[in-house]
């Protein structure tokens, strides 16, 4: 067995009703005044008044900042700075998918640190802990809430650009699985894929461990036992909450393993076209199972049992993608990149700029 390590430097709450304990939490980390990061469709459906309300019932204060696109730019991270500074807040709670959160990071680092998002491109290169943030998921999916990633677009050069260190880590992340109760079911489709993704990827990378490998194949297993429940019906608590905690475990599974050819790909297709995270994962990733196969050592397998109705008894590894393509027809995902506005135009740029990753 090769050399390993990891840390789980979080504290993870999960829980129906468990955003309550949101005062709680800010207490602890010494914060009286917080800015919330959060979108435009998150302010809209009241899930953010919802946070405010709490919040000032316990005696805080804050303000928000709910002007997170997807794939969130560099001059929103700079907007978002300038509103945490201007406030005098102490902390950040981000609430939402992966955008908002990679905000929270950026203004977590600038807000500490100053400079430029860019100044920090790359790996380990924050030189110390970032402002306090507590992350509160509103999606199933991109398990930024346990990640040490911050992915921002640069428009300038069509590129999304990741700061990544382990001083980026939420100081909790904290479950309520009556927050991804009403996400449409495009989200919820295309969110679960994206874990889904995290944790496949993980799992068969060559800086695999026994800890990322037990938590990705939990995640797997947790994901893929629920995700078409899900789909079909958000308010099914029991299946959100398992796609919740199976979303969190991927994570903790990729922020050590990291990731594979999926997201270099998919990371383009979002700078280049804006399409959706989970939808570029989602098209890509059954080419990718194709490609690697040659390489499978007996994990594909497993895979495909996690995530199969009716497995058969004799696998043999092409079988993996088919049911790949299988699951992602069944909720509502694209087939292939035309179907999303992709060009072949594009395709020799977004090469170069997937093997950057």
């Amino acid at each position: 067995m090769k050399n390993f390590n990891f840390a789980v430097p979080q504290d993870i709450v999960f829980g129906e009703g468990s955003l309550k304990k949101l005062p709680e939490l800010m207490k602890k980390l010494g914060c009286s005044k917080v800015l919330v990061i959060s979108d435009p469709s998150l302010k809209k459906l009241g899930a953010v008044d919802k946070v405010c309300d709490i919040v000032r019932a316990a005696g805080c204060d804050l303000t928000s900042f709910c002007e997170v696109e997807p794939n969130p730019s560099i001059e929103t991270c700079e907007k978002a700075c300038a509103a945490y500074k201007e406030f005098g807040a102490e902390g950040i709670v981000a609430l939402g998918g992966g955008s908002p959160m990679d905000v929270a990071k950026a203004v977590g680092v600038l807000a500490k640190f100053g400079g430029k998002i860019t100044d920090y491109e790359g790996s380990f290169l924050v030189p110390d802990r970032i402002v306090p943030l507590i992350a509160i998921p509103t999606t199933a999916g991109t398990g930024s809430e346990v990640t040490a990633a911050a992915v921002i677009t640069d428009h300038s050069r069509n590129y999304k650009l990741t700061v990544f260190d382990h001083k980026l880590f939420p100081a909790y992340a904290l479950l309520d699985p009556e927050l991804i109760s009403t996400v449409p079911a495009h989200i919820a489709a295309s969110c679960g894929i994206d874990a889904l993704v995290h944790a496949i990827e993980a799992y068969i990378s060559k800086a695999a461990s026994p800890y990322t490998d037990a938590m990705a194949e939990k995640a797997m297993e947790l994901i893929g036992k629920n995700i078409r429940a899900y789909v079909a019906d958000r308010t099914n608590m029991e299946a959100a909450g398992a796609m919740m905690t199976g979303s969190t475990f991927a994570g903790m599974a990729f922020a050590w393993a990291r990731l594979g050819d999926v997201h270099a790909m998919a990371h383009p297709l979002g700078g280049y076209f804006n399409v959706p995270h989970g939808v570029a994962n989602a098209i890509l990733l059954p080419s990718v199972i194709e490609f690697n196969a040659l390489a499978d050592k007996g994990k594909y397998e497993k895979i495909y049992r996690y995530i199969s109705q009716d497995p058969s008894e004799h696998f043999v590894p092409s079988m993996l993608a088919d049911e790949i393509r299988k699951l992602t027809a069944s909720l509502g995902i694209p087939k292939c990149l035309e179907d999303v506005g992709v060009t072949e135009d594009k395709i020799p740029a977004m090469a170069a700029d997937a093997m950057l990753s």
